[in-house]
């Protein structure tokens, strides 16, 4: 796409840039004075390149993961943060260290939920890095090497954390 674009080399850096800056399309589009419909088809495929470069669909790797949920929705909302604010959408991530990295939209962030996810990704035996959160406590049952930290113990590394 980008071999036959319109577009100079300096004019699409800035496009990534913007898509990296999480800048809607159209304020890239009027910071750039490039048509949005342009913007919105670059930062698709910039979403598509991303979607391609995670975790193969029914692939299992074994190594040094790193586990996390975390909470996306609009910034200015008042009342509760974290779990169980309104509006929010839980995300579910998985990074291998030095690998790749899957993310995933989940209904809530329970063992349930999260337990199919991490068993269908990683293999036994491999180690898990994560926080403490109740969900993660059956990992070491279900054969993973895991190190948790707990964040309310103002604990925020242990183990290896290179």
């Amino acid at each position: 796409m980008l071999r036959y674009s319109m577009l100079s080399a300096y004019k699409i850096k800035r496009i990534i840039l913007c898509f990296c800056e999480d800048i809607t399309a159209s304020s890239a589009s009027k910071l750039l004075r490039i048509n949005r419909n342009t913007i919105n088809l670059y930062y698709n495929h910039f979403r598509r390149l991303i979607f391609q470069q995670s975790f193969e669909a029914n692939s299992r790797d074994f190594g040094v993961f790193e586990l996390d949920e975390s909470y996306f929705g609009a910034r200015r909302v008042r009342g509760k943060r974290g779990r169980g604010a309104a509006g929010k959408t839980p995300v579910f991530g998985l990074l291998k260290r030095d690998g790749k990295v899957f993310v995933s939209i989940v209904q809530n962030c329970s063992k349930e939920e999260l337990m199919p996810i991490i068993q269908g990704k990683i293999l036994e035996g491999s180690e898990i890095h994560t926080d403490g959160w109740s969900a993660y406590k059956g990992l070491i049952l279900n054969g993973y090497n895991c190190y948790r930290v707990f964040h309310s113990a103002n604990d925020f590394a242990r183990g290896k954390v290179t």
